[in-house]
């Protein structure tokens, strides 16, 4: 089995190669299993961050792409106040539902790249697995527009869940079979490199200075079936043309029935990037 990314090196690509409006409704059929099955990011993670970033209590913070609200109910726990922003109506009819409990949490169906810019608002912007949707010249110049002098951006990431070695070499013959440009099993040291230059690409945009950035290996045990809608919420998967997700997901199955129990015990990588926007005197 080649160790590789199994088509996982995404966030290069997505914004440069698709139009706002294909990436606005990308996940829209798979909003529910997105919901379900995406793993959560740890909250002592989410406290790091917040204490690395300064934030008052009061703090306003705008979240880009927010998804069905996976990290902001998250934040919301903290008491801060969000602005929410989600494209995809699905989405964010689900995260309304998520944040219903929480006054202070609003949440739009709209764009980053739409939304009407409100200048030096907020204490933070946030994105969660997000950043990577909004085109380059737009991420982070406005970003930094949006937030007051020494705000922070707060990303986070978190990579694919991914059983043990030893499952993934069961399920190889499928993917070679199948799909064979997502065979291959993505090393810990590809994942933190590839967040690591995400990280860098803060500081190249020449709007932030001192990064900061910690990790955490994190566990999540799924039934087969939520392994396999949890697939189905990955890009590189629903690029797939449908006939030839309907049979790898198929070979998936029966060899995951064959090879494990009802549970497959996965592991993925959390991480924060914070950074501190340039204030106008610095700039």
């Amino acid at each position: 089995m080649k160790h590789a990314g199994q088509g996982k090196n995404w966030c290069g690509e997505v914004a440069d190669v698709y139009t706002l409006e294909q990436r606005k409704n990308w996940y829209s059929e798979v909003a529910d299993a997105y919901n379900r099955v995406r793993p959560r990011y740890p909250q002592e993670l989410i406290c790091r961050a917040v204490e690395l970033a300064q934030l008052p209590s009061s703090a306003a913070i705008l979240e880009i792409g927010c998804g069905t609200g996976t990290a902001t109910t998250a934040f919301a726990q903290l008491g801060f106040s969000m602005i929410c922003l989600e494209p995809s109506q699905e989405a964010y009819l689900l995260a309304q539902q998520n944040c219903a409990q929480y006054p202070d949490v609003e949440v739009r169906n709209t764009s980053f790249e739409e939304w009407e810019l409100e200048a030096k608002r907020f204490h933070a912007v946030l994105a969660a697995t997000s950043f990577h949707w909004v085109l380059p010249e737009v991420r982070y110049a406005k970003s930094a527009a949006a937030l007051q002098d020494n705000g922070s951006l707060i990303l986070l990431w978190n990579t694919q869940p991914q059983p043990a070695y030893d499952i993934y070499q069961a399920l190889d013959e499928v993917y070679q079979t199948e799909a064979p440009s997502l065979a291959g099993y993505e090393e810990r040291r590809t994942q933190e490199e590839s967040l690591r230059r995400q990280g860098q690409a803060v500081i190249d945009s020449s709007q932030f200075r001192d990064l900061a950035s910690e990790q955490s290996v994190c566990e999540v045990t799924y039934s087969i079936d939520d392994y396999l809608a949890l697939l189905s919420t990955l890009s590189p998967y629903i690029k797939l043309d449908r006939q030839k997700q309907t049979a790898l997901f198929k070979g998936l199955r029966e060899t995951l029935e064959r090879n494990c129990t009802t549970s497959i015990q996965t592991s993925y990588l959390s991480v924060f990037h914070v950074a501190q926007k340039y204030s106008s005197s610095e700039s």
